[in-house]
């Protein structure tokens, strides 16, 4: 299946000629080899790396619909040529403007959140197609009605079910059976889930992308378009929303300041609030700056050991001081500054566990309770380069697995707000990450390029897979920059994620050498486990002469470039 997608999306972007050379010098990486080739196709035309990001977005809403799409939200990391940093932006979705501390509370209790994520209550405000008209009339090149062309081809003229969509089908099929719209596009009469390689047709889809490239993004929030996304939610069979039109209409994307710390010889730049990831990204990799990892390597039981005190660390700050930066203040500055992750640094041993660990107090933090998110493992990575020089690293999400399981205009509309800290206060202190009206959920998303020292970007990576994404990227940081593998075999690297004080070692084949590890994990202190994980990473990387992508083995996903 994977082998005929990639042939056919190359066949559609890509001359085969193009293939021969080596390295290419414009590439997208994607989850999907459709989306990678939508992006491809822009390029082709003599579009730039902002094209080529949002039309890949654009397509995976169709062919990758239970992890993102223009029913969801995004985060958008983008290197102009010439710059000295990137730009960032901010398509995160937004709580109604109704929506209490309380929503998700039952008297003095949370709300389980298995029986909170399906339904109306869950849904944000989308914000892909807003970050996508702003970035793109910044930076982008082609007309913006052409960056929907292979979407709308790919919906009307109907795309295969990949072995990944079907088991997610099958996993969903008793939600998506609930409303007549999800049930249609992806059951069958019977309410049976449809299998790998059924064709799927979604002309509703392609009326709401039409509309929208003809009309441009205001026609996404307002109109026909918006009343569908309002009258879903509100009118859902299960936890119904008080979204209103004004909710759909008031949204705004935003142009943020990126987030960025020295590494090494290195510069990372990252996605600030309402993310927590980057943070938590530069956290990790830093904290671990005393350590010689090239000379550990990548087999070694102690870099792994380092790397899971180094999540744990990082992860406690995240838990304490991450959110939405519009409503509650949080110390970015303090969170990345040298000399605080120098500190949390030393407190990590080579030879033996941390018995505790809490949040730290970085410069210009306020008292909070840390408190866990609810993130769902599911999202997709993206990113992009140009021959030009213009970098795109992009991570989009409906949240879980099909996100609240409601379709409007065919397409499938996010639980973001289950990303909410369920409850507002703890011990006294309040969350950061409590629910507010018109407030943008923490997110995990964690769209990164690294530069070298001359300033040119030479690493653009993102994952998804719901809290595990920071460690994920910070894995192949690691990866490229310390133990000098291909980006292909720094994501392919297995991941060993903190989760509290639980070292769980990935159970898969890419697995296999840290579960081998466990044992001496243990012996450091470590209380080990090892289980599924849900990981899918995508980038790029700068060789002599141009680029190289790369691709998770566990996902469907290529790297396409010419």
């Amino acid at each position: 299946m994977k082998t005929a997608l990639l042939a056919a999306a190359i066949a559609l972007a890509v001359p085969a000629a193009a293939r021969e050379v080596a390295p290419d010098t414009a590439m997208v990486s994607a989850a999907d080899p459709r989306g990678a080739a939508a992006g491809v196709a822009m390029l082709k035309q003599g579009g730039n790396a902002m094209d080529a990001i949002a039309a890949t977005l654009l397509a995976l809403s169709v062919v990758e619909p239970q992890s993102s799409g223009i029913g969801g939200g995004g985060l958008l990391v983008y290197h102009p040529v010439g710059a000295k940093a990137p730009t960032t932006f901010d398509g995160r979705e937004k709580a109604p403007a109704a929506a209490t501390p309380n929503l998700f509370m039952e008297g003095a209790k949370p709300q389980n959140r298995r029986e909170a994520v399906p339904g109306g209550k869950s849904v944000g405000v989308p914000g892909n197609i807003a970050m996508l008209a702003l970035a793109h009339a910044r930076h982008g090149k082609l007309p913006w009605a052409t960056l929907f062309q292979p979407a709308i081809t790919l919906a009307r003229g109907g795309y295969d079910i990949t072995p990944r969509l079907a088991r997610a089908i099958a996993g969903g099929s008793e939600t998506l059976g609930r409303t007549p719209a999800a049930a249609t596009l992806f059951l069958n009469a019977d309410g049976t889930p449809k299998a790998a390689g059924t064709r799927i047709v979604n002309e509703p889809l392609a009326r709401v992308l039409e509309a929208v490239a003809k009309g441009g993004p205001r026609q996404f929030y307002t109109g026909e378009i918006a009343a569908g996304i309002v009258d879903t939610v509100r009118g859902a069979p299960t936890n119904p929303s008080s979204m209103t039109i004004a909710d759909v209409a008031a949204y705004e994307a935003k142009q943020r300041p990126p987030v960025c710390a020295p590494y090494r010889a290195w510069r990372i730049c990252t996605m600030g609030p309402p993310s927590a990831g980057g943070i938590a990204v530069i956290g990790i990799v830093k904290q671990l700056e005393g350590f010689d990892l090239a000379r550990l390597g990548p087999k070694s039981v102690t870099s792994w050991h380092l790397f899971g005190e180094s999540e744990r660390l990082a992860f406690a700050d995240r838990a304490a001081y991450g959110g939405d930066s519009d409503f509650v203040k949080v110390p970015v500055a303090g969170l990345v500054a040298s000399d605080y992750l120098k500190a949390r640094g030393a407190l990590i041993r080579a030879d033996a566990t941390m018995a505790k660990v809490e949040a730290g107090q970085p410069a210009g933090a306020e008292r909070r309770t840390a408190a866990p998110g609810g993130e769902i493992p599911s999202t997709t990575h993206f990113a992009a380069v140009d021959k030009a020089g213009n970098v795109a690293s992009l991570t989009a999400t409906v949240e879980g697995a099909f996100g609240s399981s409601l379709v409007a205009g065919g397409f499938v509309l996010n639980n973001e707000l289950t990303d909410f800290s369920f409850e507002p206060a703890l011990n006294g202190a309040p969350v950061a990450n409590r629910v507010q009206g018109g407030k943008r959920p923490r997110s995990s998303m964690s769209p990164t390029i690294v530069y070298d020292r001359s300033g040119r970007p030479v690493l653009a990576i993102g994952a998804a897979g719901g809290m595990t994404i920071p460690a994920q990227v910070a894995k192949a940081i690691i990866g490229v920059l310390d133990w000098k593998l291909s980006v292909q075999d720094a994501i392919a690297l297995p991941l060993l994620y903190a989760s509290d004080d639980l070292l769980i070692a990935e159970k898969s084949p890419q697995g296999e050498p840290l579960q081998a590890m466990l044992p001496a994990l243990e012996k450091l202190g470590h209380r080990t486990g090892s289980y599924p994980l849900p990981l899918k990473a995508n980038g790029i990387e700068r060789v002599a002469g141009g680029w190289r992508g790369g691709a998770d083995p566990r996902s469907e996903g290529v790297a396409i470039g010419y």
